[in-house]
């Protein structure tokens, strides 16, 4: 049985190869801090996006991207202004969903531009 990593880690694979070919430079993969991630952080001329990547094996449950709660989307907005901040960003951000269902041989991707937008009060 494959481990939860080992998919999450072909998803990832997935999708970096997708958004290469659609033209991004891939920055960082499984940026960390403390205990929050990023899964992808891409950049396409003035723009810098964090990626959240949801890779499912079918849509039985419904499709991947419903699966990003408020606090993944909460934590990764942590991520995101950690990063922007130690690197010095001032390229324009915003979030992006990958959602990948992969059943047998057949791949269905879902790039998500513009998922979501950070609330003024979250902490």
């Amino acid at each position: 049985m494959e481990s939860t990593k080992n998919k999450g880690d072909e998803g990832e694979d997935i999708a970096c190869d997708f958004l290469i070919k659609a033209g991004y430079k891939i920055k960082e993969r499984n940026w960390h801090f403390s205990k929050y991630e990023v899964d992808i952080i891409i950049e396409k001329e003035d723009l810098i996006s964090f990626v959240e990547v949801k890779f499912r094996t079918g849509n039985y449950f419904g499709e991947p991207e419903i699966f990003v709660s408020q606090k993944q989307k909460l934590n990764l907005i942590r991520v995101a202004n950690q990063y922007i901040d130690k690197r010095n960003i001032s390229k324009e951000a915003r979030f992006d969903i990958i959602a990948i269902v992969k059943d047998n041989d057949q791949i269905t991707i879902n790039h998500i531009e513009d998922a979501f937008k950070p609330e003024v009060n979250q902490d």
